[in-house]
């Protein structure tokens, strides 16, 4: 069931980019600045988990978040660390 949401979720969100309502991150927005000053990407759609990843987000993205305090926050919240 888990792979079943994930892989709806996926659609969706490049449904979405195919209609112009959600952009892919912009190279420039790819990254941002965490509370320890670091570069830290920001989290991806995928259908596994890619490498680096710390956790999977409720809406089935993944974080690269390197502090537990506000990971997935704009995602629904963790549903599994990594």
């Amino acid at each position: 069931m888990k792979k079943i949401l994930k892989t709806i979720a996926f659609g969706l969100v490049a449904l979405m980019m195919v209609m112009g309502i959600a952009q892919p991150a912009l190279a420039s927005r790819s990254y941002y600045t965490n509370s320890s000053h670091k570069q830290v990407h920001v989290p991806v759609y995928r259908t596994r988990a890619p490498a680096g990843s710390s956790a999977e987000c409720r809406d089935g993205s993944y974080s690269y978040s390197q502090h537990r305090q506000g990971t997935c926050s704009r995602h629904g919240g963790v549903a599994t660390w990594l």
